[in-house]
């Protein structure tokens, strides 16, 4: 995916064919750099297992297969100017596109394979153990939005129209759009809920390592109960954030333009989150000396030092 993320943006640089609105190599681009960062993250999770991991190696070979398999047609479709998704333009297009829709099914059958490993593994530390579930299940959810973009929009037919789906909600595809992510500025867009969803897998652990960066300096970020209802209150957070974009989307609304509604429902989780943390960091620590639960309790023991 790496190679591929090189050679895409080559492409943006040398070729300026243009498809649907947007550079004809910048889907193939984010495509590559999005399963860099989703397939590193999976490959951390499954070092952390204590065990399952015979499974969960299989289980993660079969997420990065299909993975590379939805990525050669991506970019074997941008090589001949055609689009990958949605196209029933001809035969072999409508073939392509069917086994992207097999090869995505199977990434997330995979993923939930390692999903349900995680939320049974025994992890020493609470605060990781959580953001590592929350992640990977807010992932899955966002990982299914795809399935939504798969439905005709209004005007097509199935097994007549030359394309069935839609990224865009309420208006064509290849409209007007963000800079950078294409978002549409003029409908809804799909892509802004399954892009948030599935970044919970780096986000959520990065707020662990972030809290045990700060640990050595402020000791409140040394306590094991501060660490995990922080986390736990952002996976709540960023749930709601996802729910939120997911139901704009939805809508017909873009993202850039929120209505009354969206922004009184963004308002109540913004002060939800910071009520909330304001509460945690207030919240008197143990006397020293005094540990919040016995060390290495409930840890099993391969994970002990």
């Amino acid at each position: 995916m790496a190679v591929t993320a090189v050679v895409s943006a080559v492409g943006l640089v040398v070729d300026d064919r243009v498809l649907v609105g947007a550079p004809i190599w910048s889907k193939p681009f984010k495509f590559a750099v999005s399963f860099v960062a989703y397939c590193l993250s999976l490959a951390w999770m499954l070092s952390l297992l204590p065990r399952g991991r015979r499974v969960g190696w299989w289980a993660g070979t079969v997420v990065a297969l299909a993975s590379l398999v939805e990525m050669v047609i991506i970019t074997g479709q941008a090589v001949r100017g055609k689009r990958s998704h949605f196209n029933h333009e001809t035969p072999f297009d409508e073939a392509l596109f069917n086994a992207m829709a097999v090869t995505v099914v199977v990434l997330w059958t995979g993923t939930l394979v390692i999903a349900v490993l995680l939320l049974r593994a025994r992890i020493a530390d609470r605060a990781s153990a959580w953001a590592i579930r929350c992640g990977i299940v807010l992932a899955l959810a966002g990982a299914a939005v795809g399935f939504l973009m798969t439905q005709p929009a209004p005007g097509q037919r199935r097994g007549v129209s030359k394309v069935v789906g839609a990224h865009s909600v309420g208006v064509p595809d290849g409209g007007p759009g963000m800079p950078l992510t294409g978002w549409s500025t003029t409908g809804g867009d799909l892509r802004i809920p399954h892009f948030v969803g599935m970044h919970a897998l780096q986000l959520l652990p990065l707020l662990v390592m972030l809290l045990a960066a700060l640990a050595p300096r402020f000791a409140r970020f040394a306590d094991d109960r501060v660490r995990l209802r922080l986390v736990l209150l952002a996976a709540a957070g960023y749930a709601a954030a996802f729910a939120l974009v997911l139901w704009q989307a939805l809508r017909g609304q873009p993202l850039t333009h929120p209505d009354a509604p969206t922004l009184t429902a963004a308002g109540l989780t913004l002060t939800a989150v910071t009520l909330g943390t304001y509460g945690i960091l207030r919240a008197p620590l143990p006397p020293p000396g005094r540990p919040t639960a016995p060390e290495n309790a409930g840890t099993p023991k391969e994970l002990v030092p």
